[in-house]
């Protein structure tokens, strides 16, 4: 690693040191700052920012230590380098627990310091990248960025800002595809317990008895294949959250164990006599109708109380039609920029064939449709042929139960026929013309009546 404008703070009431220590790093690309007075160096820690931290250990002022606490304050992820004349293995376990990078006795070989500094180099070269993917996944699940601005969409957002922050069990619901567990992790990363882990499991897909080992963890020797000790996801989610998917789906034996483990907010891992405590934050989701469940006797009354101390109905697509554009025009920005196509939207042919489509499959089958297109796609907007024919098919099916529902003549009927069988043929009349089984004259003449 060259020195790349790399900037090192070097701190020594030895002169000569200093001298020679700019001198050496700077030949490397190092950008060298150097001080004998440690209180200006704190001045200059706070003033500025600084790749590493070189100091010596004792010295007038501020000694090494002081000087390793400060920038511990004030600079948390500059590394620093301890360099003494007089070592001790005290002070050198000393620095080491207030977290310097390193200590290194005098004399020391150049090569030795310069392969220290690219290690501390790396080491806050990876600290800062954590810290920024951290971030983007705060920001990537920051509720504000959930897209919708319906009214339904409103309410979710003000029950997570009120939430966020509490420990409270929450229970997620609605229809496949509406995005709970995204709703699930917004809670999570802009509340308190954002900096914990958020452990996800899905219960409709582990079977039951590897997913009890998975929750609740077990001891060496509890069964056959259990060789070593394995800690459970509520230990992994210390915390954190812990999120089970589809909760419904999990087995009325597994069912009793994990209402205890919330009841008692502790675990025993399977072979172990003994119970740990656990400190995590439940967030669960289904997409079952629960009361039906557990009038059938599939899913236990007192764990969906104890599951549902707060609840989110997540709304179906299709009640909140008003989001359809801006979600459209989001994953075409998405699937757009990863497939390198320039497909700016959508054309207003398409675009109503997706306002009046049903969603079954919600946000998740919208996403699904855009990426087709986009994949398909050989314009600069999405076009109805670039749409599945069976949503198509569906929307013409929807236009007669409405016609039934509202009483259509023949004459209405027919003027909503047309114009869906022009919307599907991208605007152009002789096709329309073809599949309505009209010549353009006709077809013409009908359009002008309308």
């Amino acid at each position: 690693m060259k020195g790349k404008n790399y900037q090192i703070l070097v701190v020594d009431d030895d002169l000569g040191m200093c001298q020679m220590l700019s001198e050496v790093l700077g030949e490397e690309g190092f950008s060298v700052s150097t001080t004998s007075e440690s209180l200006e160096a704190s001045k200059l820690l706070k003033r500025e920012e600084f790749d590493v931290l070189i100091t010596d250990l004792k010295m007038k002022g501020l000694k090494g230590l002081d000087l390793l606490d400060e920038a511990n304050r004030v600079a948390p992820l500059t590394p620093v380098i301890i360099i003494t004349a007089f070592g001790t293995i005290e002070s050198a376990i000393k620095a080491m627990k207030m977290g310097a990078y390193d200590y290194i006795t005098k004399p020391f070989q150049m090569d030795e310091l310069l392969l220290t500094v690219r290690k501390a180099l790396e080491t806050r070269l990876l600290k800062k990248e954590v810290i920024r993917l951290k971030k983007e996944v705060e920001s990537r699940y920051d509720f504000h960025q959930l897209i919708g601005k319906s009214p339904a969409m409103q309410k979710i957002y003000d029950m997570i800002e009120r939430i966020s922050d509490s420990s409270s069990s929450v229970l997620i619901t609605g229809e496949s595809g509406t995005g709970k567990e995204l709703v699930a992790k917004a809670v999570h990363y802009s509340g308190c317990r954002k900096a914990g882990p958020f452990i996800a499991v899905n219960c409709a897909a582990i079977p039951e008895t590897l997913l009890e080992s998975e929750l609740f963890g077990y001891k060496k020797g509890a069964f056959t294949d259990a060789r070593s000790d394995k800690k459970g996801l509520f230990v992994e989610a210390h915390e954190g959250t812990l999120f089970l998917d589809e909760v419904t789906e999990m087995a009325l034996t597994l069912q009793a164990k994990l209402l205890r483990a919330i009841e008692d907010r502790e675990i025993r891992p399977l072979g172990d006599t003994h119970s740990y405590p656990i400190e995590v934050r439940i967030i669960s989701t289904s997409n079952r109708d629960i009361e039906m469940a557990i009038k059938q006797g599939r899913f236990r009354e007192d764990l969906y109380y104890r599951l549902k101390v707060i609840d989110i109905e997540m709304p179906p697509l299709r009640e909140r039609r008003e989001d359809v554009p801006m979600l459209i025009q989001h994953f075409i920005a998405k699937f757009g920029s990863e497939s390198k196509k320039n497909i700016s939207g959508i054309s207003e042919n398409a675009l109503k064939l997706l306002l009046n489509y049903s969603w079954p499959g919600n946000v998740r089958e919208l996403e699904n449709v855009i990426q087709r297109a986009i994949a398909l796609g050989q314009q600069e907007v999405i076009l109805p042929d670039d749409l599945p024919a069976s949503m198509i098919q569906k929307t013409d099916e929807r236009l007669f139960e409405r016609a039934m529902d509202e009483k259509f003549t023949l004459d209405q009927l027919e003027k909503e026929y047309i114009k869906r069988v022009l919307t599907e043929a991208g605007g152009n009349k002789s096709k329309a013309a073809e599949r309505l089984g009209l010549d353009r004259k006709t077809l013409y003449r009908k359009l002008e009546e309308m």
